[in-house]
């Protein structure tokens, strides 16, 4: 099953940063945020949850099947 939904590039511009700290925030590379947020690659259940931890949400409404 692919992402057909994912919105971490929205959250992450809503709340004014950059790659670079998202992905420090989260303890992955720059690379990995820009791969998610092409659609190049499905991050991790870990991950996931890291994500919406830093952006107090819910995976579902970052990320959809």
């Amino acid at each position: 099953m692919a992402i057909r939904t994912n919105r971490l590039k929205e959250y992450r511009e809503k709340k004014g940063m950059s790659q670079e700290k998202l992905a420090a925030e989260a303890g992955v590379t720059r690379q990995t945020i820009i791969s998610i947020e092409g659609g190049r690659y499905v991050p991790s259940l870990e991950l996931a949850l890291k994500l919406a931890k830093i952006f107090k949400c819910r995976i579902e409404d970052m990320f959809g099947i």
